[in-house]
């Protein structure tokens, strides 16, 4: 009777821990936490294909992907899609901080989730294909580009049970709406002021990855952050056309500097690496090099200028030829790969200040009287130091000099001004002193 009173109690026991792991989430849950900000390129999808992959070696209970993107490559992209779309774990994308956007490919990205949701003050849309390096393209290639789009948006929301009407919209009419909206549509399924309260709202909902369907445990789980490393926020740095305009132009001046003063190593170390930085930028950012060698125009009718002064006519054409350039440098029509107007104006502004400056110094150089050597002898004031009938010597800036008095006679010890310069011979007059 006694042991089964004592099994009976076991199994009592074996109850409530069982009741207690059930209640509470184990302490080896964990959420990944990603944070995509910026253009999506090579260097942010290779970020977040290996945090999934990281997250998924790791059993994590989920993956957040906190985004802020106004778009970015298609290849990078759907290589993003296609690894969230095959994860065994759950991916929640959230747009997020406020004032954040999911625009072109981060709309693709958001509907491809588990589960998305946004910040209050954010907003989603405006997925209609522009040509990143093709510059203009004609109307057939614009119709295959939008139906390929449409076509893709349209089988990734519908895949994750969302709104496919809208998600066709956001690619053929640029629509773009808030997160209020968002919701109502159908579009995302939540919206939460930080990634805590997400966490705390996604607690329970079911979801299904690609190998099964499970109920998230988010509660209390340990959120591991995972950043880029300094490589890879450095390489994503130079994605910026803004960054690269700025290389070029610190490439430029850098190898100019040590032309222009050979031995001193600085200038030319920082400009070989600045350019070829700027080159590195130019792989994942679509240039015109028409554009290109434009700059580089403009920056030799600069240096010829200061060379050979036109008084203005060169610099002005270096300004135009720089100007132009600038503009036509970026061939797509997507707003954040193009270089910022007020960017291009100051660093011709700055660039045509100072070859002007340098040109003015030039001339005032070239226009000075010499006060060194034969021609610097020209005006100044010597003394006879023999009878000057018409030849003699004179003493002058500590030296003695044969020296003509063509018409006169002058006698030693008297003051003579150098008028010409004949070989090693001066020819003088005798100087009279103004009262």
């Amino acid at each position: 009777m006694k042991i089964k009173i004592i099994i009976f109690l076991l199994i009592l026991i074996s109850i409530f821990f069982y009741s207690l792991k059930e209640n509470y989430t184990t302490p080896n849950s964990s959420i990944y936490l990603l944070q995509l900000n910026g253009m999506i390129n090579p260097i942010t999808s290779q970020y977040v294909i290996g945090g999934i992959e990281d997250a998924e070696a790791e059993k994590a209970e989920c993956l957040i992907l906190q985004l802020d993107t106004p778009g970015g490559l298609d290849t990078s992209m759907r290589d993003i899609i296609k690894k969230m779309l095959n994860s065994t774990i759950p991916i929640i994308v959230y747009v997020s901080p406020p004032g954040a956007r999911a625009a072109s490919a981060g709309v693709f990205i958001t509907l491809a989730s588990n589960i998305a949701a946004m910040a209050p003050g954010t907003n989603i849309g405006a997925a209609h294909p522009v040509a990143l390096g093709e510059g203009e393209i004609d109307e057939e290639m614009k119709a295959k580009m939008e139906n390929d789009a449409a076509a893709y948006i349209k089988s990734i929301a519908e895949k994750r049970g969302r709104n496919t009407q809208w998600a066709e919209k956001a690619v053929r009419e640029s629509v773009s709406i808030t997160e209020q909206e968002a919701i109502e549509q159908g579009v995302i399924e939540f919206i939460a002021n930080d990634v805590n309260e997400l966490i705390e709202i996604i607690d329970g909902v079911r979801v299904t990855t690609a190998s099964e369907t499970r109920v998230l445990k988010t509660k209390n789980a340990e959120i591991i952050p995972v950043n880029m490393t300094f490589k890879d926020l450095f390489l994503h740095s130079l994605t910026n056309p803004n960054i690269a305009y700025v290389l070029l132009f610190l490439g430029i001046y850098g190898i100019l500097g040590e032309f222009s003063h050979p031995g001193s190593f600085f200038p030319g170390i920082v400009g070989g690496i600045s350019l070829i930085l700027a080159f590195v930028a130019f792989q994942s950012i679509p240039i015109n090099y028409g554009g290109l060698l434009l700059i580089i125009f403009g920056i030799v009718l600069f240096v010829i200028e200061v060379y050979t002064p036109t008084f203005g006519l060169l610099t002005a054409g270096g300004v135009t030829s720089l100007i132009l350039g600038s503009f036509m440098l970026s061939k797509s029509t997507a707003p954040f790969l193009r270089i910022s107007l007020g960017l291009i104006i100051s660093m011709s502004i700055a660039t045509a200040a100072f070859f002007i400056f340098a040109l003015s110094k030039g001339i005032r150089i070239q226009w000075k009287k010499p006060v060194t050597g034969r021609e610097g002898l020209i005006g100044k004031i010597g003394v006879t130091k023999t009878i000057l009938n018409p030849e003699g010597t004179i003493f002058i800036h500590g030296e003695r000099w044969q020296a003509s008095a063509e018409g006169e006679i002058i006698k030693e010890g008297e003051e003579v001004e150098v008028l010409e310069v004949r070989g090693l011979q001066l020819t003088v007059k005798k100087y009279i002193r103004k009262e």
